[in-house]
């Protein structure tokens, strides 16, 4: 049922009902609201780990948009974990004011450490004023079964979300992107931590506009995704960061960044086969002013979410519309 509908034409028309909005997919302010009855604020943690394709175990140099071999700069890095989540809490309290809070292990593979390492970090994580879960973004290669068994447990006492990199289901882009598993890979961890317990959450990472790939690639990694249905799909687009291998791509004149209409209309076609239950975690990334140089309309967070909603409710679609046809 809608909780609310606000007065316009486009709230009115709205088919969809995980929405009390005009938006035409499962948002997560939707999803949070439903959850946790109020604003929940993620916090953003760095816990200092490195990924297997960054320190020789399956490669060197991370994922080729990746500076300095992670998603990003952090401002946490020299930051212990209770400096980091005080000072998130302070940052986020004008604008958000919540009083609920999700410790967010975004950086880098949050389960790539010694057990013994993880449960340290992740309890401490889970005692911190306010907190009312915890998210783990990680790699599907990197879950050990102890590893797993653990984050079942953790699942039955917080609100667990275990967010895991594809990007794409294609093999020959996972290798030019310098991924460092294929898609038999990351369906095998998926498998096994959905099958650990039905309480961990499970968010899935795409990444649309990646070298070599055309829209009907992106759709069939949609597709496929949409089968396994995730708790969870997180979507954006590719930016060219500064200091990476995608930059000196772009740079050559080998790489052209998508282009915000192509966008706009994969991200449509995409949400229209996913599961309607699937929350939408994000359909925009957040590109670095500078560090990110390219496209230059990816800085324009308003633009792509306008133009989305606008494109579905012009053509009369929602979320998972064309699901399992």
């Amino acid at each position: 049922m809608k909780s609310k509908i606000k007065a316009n034409s486009q709230n009115v028309a709205n088919p969809f009902v995980y929405s009390d909005t005009n938006k035409r997919y499962h948002t997560y302010d939707y999803y949070l609201k439903q959850r946790f009855g109020s604003k929940c604020a993620k916090i953003p943690i760095d816990a200092h780990m490195t990924c297997p394709n960054i320190d020789g175990s399956k490669g060197f140099g991370g994922c080729i948009y990746c500076s300095g071999g992670g998603v990003g700069a952090s401002a946490n890095c020299c930051m212990d974990i209770e400096e980091q989540y005080k000072r998130g809490v302070e940052l986020l309290a004008d604008k958000w004011h919540a009083d609920k809070y999700i410790p967010y292990l975004q950086y880098h593979t949050n389960t790539y450490s010694p057990l013994p390492v993880l449960k340290e970090l992740y309890e401490k994580l889970l005692k911190m004023p306010g907190a009312v879960g915890l998210n783990i973004a990680t790699r599907a290669d990197c879950l050990p079964d102890r590893t797993v068994d653990y984050l079942a447990d953790i699942a039955e006492r917080t609100v667990l979300t275990v967010e895991l990199g594809l990007q794409s289901i294609h093999d020959s882009t996972a290798k030019l992107i310098n991924r460092g598993h294929t898609y038999e890979e990351f369906l095998d961890g998926y498998e096994r931590l959905r099958h650990a317990s039905d309480m961990i959450n499970i968010a899935i990472h795409l990444i649309d506009g990646l070298p070599g790939e055309d829209p009907d690639m992106m759709l069939a990694t949609a597709k496929a995704v949409g089968c396994l249905k995730p708790d969870m799909v997180k979507i954006h687009s590719l930016y060219v960061n500064k200091g990476t291998r995608l930059f000196d791509m772009y740079d050559a004149g080998e790489f052209t960044p998508i282009k915000k209409e192509e966008y706009i209309d994969i991200l449509v076609r995409q949400l229209q086969v996913l599961p309607p239950e699937t929350v939408i975690g994000r359909i925009t990334g957040d590109g670095e002013r500078g560090i990110a140089v390219a496209p230059d309309w990816a800085f324009r967070k308003v633009d792509i979410l306008n133009g989305v909603d606008k494109k579905m409710f012009a053509e009369n679609t929602w979320q998972g519309r064309l699901y399992g046809k």
